[in-house]
């Protein structure tokens, strides 16, 4: 009868205390595998987010699996997966797979939310097969294509913005594609492209691109977390076509809705080394006033040595920025 009743009480205190009944941490911090590493992608592309996870789980967040959950989108396109790399009680490794838009299950991880976890020196991939911790990780900066340069626009207006994200990615921030983050708004009303030219090992040239509100994916860029990448001396242009060779001014207006004034000379005179110019749109560069109380353009025909010729439009009040 004893029995009876003291089984009786513990379901009362089971159903009325629920999960408080159990021992704070074991639904959470008690399970049976170590985390190693966590790999977010697909077998073909896919990054580490191993800090970003243990953060999440400090913060005992519900974790759905999403692109803007780790800030990155590894291989646009395709269904992603986030693959968690652990070691069990014996010594063995095992991977546990949740597909995007699913939720993590903390509950068989040693130390989920202490976030104590994560191997620093663990070099399994996404196979999750251990190498030898002395050769180099492939964890980002070791891609296959070396950045030339990133330019931001439209094909019509476009700027170069290679030591702004030389900054984001050294600074590991995550980095969203908007005028903000560039601080410049190259061709307003239009929707703008980042666009970054990289090598290849093979030494072609290719050209990434990332639509306005879209996240970069670093993952396949030599050197991206260490930001030791770009080309003072490429002149590929938006088509990424490398055109080396002194820049040419061809023709500049200044004005608005017909009143131009030819100001080539005296952009001319501006250029330096041959090579670059950049200056500040303003009557003062028109060289006076061409048409009172309107917006003026300025309207840049260029080239680079022996390449065709592009045109440029800059307002009022904005920067000239060539290449």
């Amino acid at each position: 009868m004893n029995y009876r009743r003291q089984l009786l009480q513990a379901s009362l205190a089971t159903a009325l205390l629920g999960p408080f009944a159990r021992p704070a941490l074991a639904d959470r911090d008690d399970g049976d595998y170590k985390i190693l590493q966590a790999r977010y992608g697909t077998a073909d592309r896919n990054v580490d987010v191993t800090p970003r996870l243990r953060e999440l789980a400090r913060e005992d967040r519900r974790v759905r699996i999403t692109n803007d959950l780790f800030g990155v989108d590894p291989a646009p396109g395709h269904r992603k997966t986030l693959r968690i790399i652990a070691q069990g009680p014996d010594g063995r490794t095992r991977t546990f797979d949740y597909e995007e838009f699913s939720h993590i299950d903390g509950n068989q991880f040693i130390g989920w939310g202490r976030g104590n976890w994560g191997h620093d020196n663990w070099n399994g991939g996404w196979n999750g097969d251990r190498r030898d911790p002395e050769v180099p990780r492939r964890n980002g900066d070791d891609g296959d294509y070396q950045i030339l340069q990133a330019r931001y626009g439209t094909s019509e207006r476009n700027m170069d913005v290679t030591p702004r994200l030389r900054e984001l990615a050294r600074s590991d921030a995550r980095v969203r594609i908007t005028n903000d983050l560039f601080g410049a708004d190259p061709d307003p009303g239009h929707r703008k492209t980042l666009r970054i030219y990289a090598r290849g090992r093979g030494g072609d040239v290719r050209t990434f691109e990332y639509e306005e509100f879209s996240h970069i994916d670093g993952n396949q860029f030599t050197g991206w977390g260490g930001g030791n990448w770009g080309d003072s001396n490429w002149r590929g242009g938006w088509h990424g076509r490398e055109e080396r060779g002194n820049l040419r001014i061809l023709r500049a207006t200044y004005g608005a809705s017909g009143r131009d004034w030819d100001i080539t000379d005296r952009l001319r005179k501006l250029v330096r080394n041959g090579q670059s110019l950049e200056v500040y749109v303003d009557n003062q560069l028109g060289g006076g006033d061409p048409y009172p109380g309107q917006r003026k353009i300025l309207i840049v025909s260029y080239s680079f040595g022996n390449g065709p010729a592009q045109e440029l439009r800059v307002e009022e009040r904005e920067t000239l920025r060539l290449p």
